[in-house]
Parts: C-alpha cells; structure tokens; sequence
C-alpha cells in the first residue's frame, strides 16, 4: 500500500467530507438516551457514503446510474427529512415527557444514509476523475481508506455530541438545530447545482 496514495485518499477525505462532522453530531445528539441510537446513525453514515462510493466507482468505469443533471436535485432528501423534523418539533412542542420521541428511538439508518448520500453528492464529481485515473489498486486503497475514516469521522461526531457543554446546547437546541441544517443543506444543494432554474 503506497503511502502517499493512503495520505492523498485521507485528505480528499477530510475535504470533501468535513460538513458530516456536524451533521453526526447533531443525528448522535437527537439519538441520545436512546438504546441502538448511537448503532443506528453509524449504520446510516456507512450506507450513505457505501452508496456514494459505489456510484463514483461505477461511473470511473464508464456506468452512469446518476446523470450529473440528477445530482442538484439530491437535496430534496435532506430539505424533506428537515421538514419532517421541522413538523416532528411542532407538533411535540411543549411535551414535557416526550413519549413519542422515546418511541422512535432516535434517528433511523435510513434517515442518516439518505441525508449522508445527499450531502455527498457533489462528492462523487471530486472522486470520479480520482479513481478514474487511480486504476483498480489505487481506488481500492482509496475506499478502504473512506470507510476507515467513516469510522474516525463517527467517533469525532459522537465526541462532539458528548462534550458537556456542546451536548448541553445540543440537549437544549438539537432539535431546532437538526431542522435547520438539514434544510440548509437541502437547500444549499438545490441552489449550488441549479435545480429548478434556481
């Protein structure tokens, strides 16, 4: 395994990929307390970038399954889980208890895959000419690489939902927060790639 391919694949890593931080913290934030949250949003996170991969592979080796047309509007996924958050929030607001929120558990693998898979889209134009050029080794390296570093990037999500203070303000605006950023995502997406005539 060539050194330098490992230390290129970790900071196109990091690049690309450096908005998830938050985003974990936040889906590890609404899952606390929660049994099987915490398994849950890594699930999510592994499907999500597993399905990124999968496509920027594909398409080094000529398959186009996501015409690049397609990829603005990604961001329908994460602007319709934020308003269903948004909702969510609504509709519970003022429940001391919360039951229904004990009852879901947290965030869904599901959830966390499709919003990880949406916030990567405009990832796997950055990885297509990388692998296309990196041949059958040096993508194989890459995506072993990724998915070591899904791993680190899952711990820093959870560390920072943990810290006493950020998960205080997480405890307290999480799900406010949550709504919002996925909706910004959403809609930052939708715009970036010109969805709609935006």
């Amino acid at each position: 395994m060539n050194p330098g391919i490992v230390g290129q694949a970790a900071g196109l890593f990091a690049v690309t990929n450096i908005d998830d931080i938050l985003i974990l913290s936040l889906f590890f934030a609404q899952g606390a307390g929660h049994p099987g949250a915490t398994r849950r949003v890594v699930l999510g996170q592994y499907l999500g970038f597993a399905a990124i991969l999968a496509v920027a592979v594909a398409a080094a080796f000529g398959a186009t399954f996501l015409p690049e047309s397609v990829v603005p509007y990604l961001g329908l996924l994460p602007l319709a889980l934020g308003l269903k958050a948004t909702w969510q929030a609504w509709k519970h607001r003022g429940d001391e208890d919360d039951e229904e929120g004990a009852k879901e558990g947290g965030p869904k693998a599901l959830e966390v895959a499709a919003v990880t898979f949406a916030n990567g889209g405009d990832n796997i134009g950055v990885y297509l000419p990388v692998f296309a050029t990196a041949g059958v080794g040096g993508m194989s390296v890459y995506a072993v690489v990724f998915m070591v570093l899904v791993a680190v990037w899952c711990f820093a999500g959870r560390f920072f939902a943990t810290r006493p203070l950020v998960a205080k303000a997480l405890s307290r605006w999480g799900h406010v927060l949550l709504p919002a950023v996925l909706i910004a995502v959403g809609l930052l997406i939708l715009i970036e790639g010109g969805a709609f005539g935006l």
